[in-house]
């Protein structure tokens, strides 16, 4: 994919579903096409979308940038055009994954899409190649409303990363993404570790007591 794609790409994270569309209609390939190239650490300049605050890997489709943009239009029509819901980028993330990350502030978007995702077939429970669900990625990003959504939508709160975390363990660190020491983030922390709790998480010392029983 080339320059084409990556106008493309531009027009569905801005939610511009008529040039989407036309776009489409005369290459209906990028509907399931990824960038061939991303960013890494050695070369992250070029590949960084400084308005959703998020970057393009290798593998990456629209659709993982649609979700990243909480675009819920441009991802149905990308859904409908045939995007893969478990397209899977280099690090292992799915569109999903993208979708619960709270890079840029808007938790009615996410949440709607997040929804609309999972509605049509999204896997709540999807690990990337750190281990990370989509609700490992919106508790650490502190965005409440993703994780009501991704709570309701079937999400497990007992599942561990690879560094062994559930999302309550990250819940209750001050420490991570998210702007940890801001009213902001402090207020969505509390409401989270509530929706956690509320939904059945442990805190860790209660799940060891029961892994030993």
């Amino acid at each position: 994919m080339g320059q084409g794609f990556s106008a493309f790409v531009r027009a569905v994270i801005d939610g511009e579903v008529d040039v989407v569309s036309r776009l489409l209609t005369t290459n209906p390939e990028f509907a399931a096409g990824c960038f061939a190239v991303g960013a890494t650490r050695r070369g992250p300049a070029g590949f960084f979308y400084e308005d959703i605050a998020h970057y393009c890997y290798q593998g990456d489709t629209a659709l993982h940038m649609a979700a990243a943009a909480f675009q819920r239009s441009t991802a149905r029509l990308l859904v409908r055009k045939g995007s893969a819901l478990d397209a899977r980028n280099r690090r292992g993330a799915e569109p999903l994954h993208y979708a619960a990350d709270a890079n840029h502030w808007n938790p009615r978007a996410q949440s709607e899409t997040i929804t609309y995702l999972l509605s049509v077939g999204a896997n709540a429970n999807a690990a990337d190649a750190n281990g990370a669900t989509p609700l490992h990625r919106a508790v650490r990003t502190r965005s409440a409303m993703a994780v009501q959504a991704l709570l309701l939508g079937g999400a497990a709160v007992d599942l561990t990363n690879k560094n062994g975390s559930t999302p309550f363990d990250l819940a209750i660190r001050d420490t991570g993404r998210g702007g940890s020491g801001s009213t902001r983030s402090r207020e969505q922390q509390a409401e989270i570790i509530a929706l956690l709790l509320e939904a059945g998480a442990k805190p860790a010392a209660a799940l060891a007591t029961k892994r030993r029983r």
